[in-house]
Order: C-alpha cells, then sequence, then structure tokens
C-alpha cells in the first residue's frame, strides 16, 4: 500500500467496518477536530519533545489523525522522517490538507491502514522505525493490547514507543462519572490496564519502561525503550 493511496468517503465493500465506523464519527468533525481537541487531549506535546529522534530517523504515528502531531513532530525535527497511519479516510483527508499546507508534503508519508491488521513498515517500504508514537488511539481501539503489541514489533533495536492516552480520572473527584459518559459518546473507553500490558511487553522484550498518571489520572503516558540488542517477545 503507498501513501496517499485511499479513495476518500469510499463505503464500498473493500472499506474495513473499522473505517467505516470511524469515517461515520469524523465525517463531519474532521474539519474542527484539532481546534476542538487542543483543550483535552493533553500531553501531546510533552510526547513530541521527547521523541528527540537522530538525523535521518525515522518516526511513525499509529492513529495519525488531522495529522496535527506529525507537522508539529517535523518542524520541530527537521532532520527526521515522519509516516503516518490511520483507519479513517475522512482523517486523512484532514491530514493530507494539514500536511501540504505546512508545506511538509515531502517530509511525511500517509497510508490508509487499520492498526491491528496492517504492517506499516510493508507499507511505506522501510526496514523498521526508530520511533512510534500512539496518541489517543488506543482508547478506541477494541484491538488495543494487539496494537501495542505489534507497534512494539515495528521498533528498530533501541526504539522508543511513546503512549499518551485517557487515563482512568481516578482522581478527579464528582466529574469523572459525567466526563466518562460524554467520552463514551465518541466511542473512547479509557484502558485501564495499559500499565500492565506495557509492563508485560517490557519484560518481554528486555526494554525500558517509564510510566506516569499525570494530572491527577487524567492522562496517561508512557516511554518504553527498547535495548540496543532487542529480542522477540
Amino acid at each position: 500500500m503507498s501513501s496517499y493511496s485511499f479513495d476518500i468517503g469510499d463505503e464500498g465493500p473493500q472499506v474495513s467496518d473499522a473505517s467505516r465506523r470511524m469515517n461515520r464519527m469524523y465525517r463531519r468533525q474532521s474539519h474542527i477536530y484539532d481546534v476542538t481537541r487542543r483543550y483535552y487531549l493533553l500531553g501531546r506535546d510533552r510526547m513530541i519533545a521527547d521523541l528527540d529522534p537522530a538525523a535521518g530517523a525515522s518516526v511513525l504515528e499509529i492513529g495519525c489523525g488531522t495529522g496535527r502531531n506529525l507537522v508539529h513532530a517535523a518542524r520541530r525535527y527537521p532532520q527526521a522522517r515522519f509516516f503516518g497511519i490511520d483507519v479513517s479516510t475522512e482523517m486523512l483527508a484532514s491530514a493530507m490538507s494539514t500536511i501540504a499546507r505546512a508545506d511538509l508534503a515531502g517530509r511525511i508519508r500517509l497510508a490508509q491502514a487499520d492498526a491491528a491488521c496492517a504492517n506499516p513498515a510493508v507499507s511505506f517500504a522501510v526496514a523498521g522505525f526508530d520511533a512510534v508514537m500512539i496518541s489517543y488511539s488506543l482508547s478506541m481501539i477494541p484491538e488495543w493490547r494487539h496494537v501495542l503489541g505489534e507497534a512494539v514489533g515495528l521498533l528498530k533495536p533501541g526504539g522508543h514507543l511513546h503512549v499518551v492516552d485517557f487515563g482512568d480520572l481516578e482522581r478527579l473527584g464528582a466529574i469523572r462519572a459525567p466526563l466518562l459518559r460524554w467520552l463514551a459518546l465518541f466511542g473512547v473507553m479509557p484502558r485501564n490496564e495499559l500499565e500492565e500490558e506495557l509492563r508485560a511487553l517490557a519484560l518481554a522484550s528486555g526494554a525500558g519502561l517509564s510510566f506516569e498518571r499525570p494530572l491527577r489520572g487524567y492522562t496517561q503516558y508512557a516511554v518504553m525503550t527498547l535495548p540496543e540488542g532487542r529480542r522477540t517477545p
């Protein structure tokens, strides 16, 4: 699958159920997504700051949405190469426009793919990635554990996996229940077992793991670092 090789709004039989579901959700939201989400998708800029890729490094975002993170990262690290996949063609259409306006089409490549069953390394014809970032996507992916395992498998030796997503909001008091109900309207389910899953993956691969729950548990933030001589889980 080559980059930018998808049909916007295509609802034919070749489109997966996941793609249809996300297209329905974001068809009317994709153009205002970044304006509204900046107020509650917290921790994304910290994730980008922590990437710090070396010259020539390849960075993949799983669930790249409108391309907001990719554009910010590409501007911050002009020496690196960036790739993004998303299951929603509606979101990828917005990402293409965002990247073109930023004059970064030559440095950011996109492909339509379901993270649960696609291999981005094959899609982009690269051997692997020096870093993979997943921002507020796992809470919307039913097969999130499988996607995490696949993400680790895409990393080169010494590579980094960066994850930021909703936490279980355990220290937010009375607003926790209504906030969870509101998130559920958008198909969002915080993955309370994220730390446990990441620690199991880190143990299996000999990786280091940093895990935090900032903002009174509003977010979960993790960085996994594979050893230079990584072993296969």
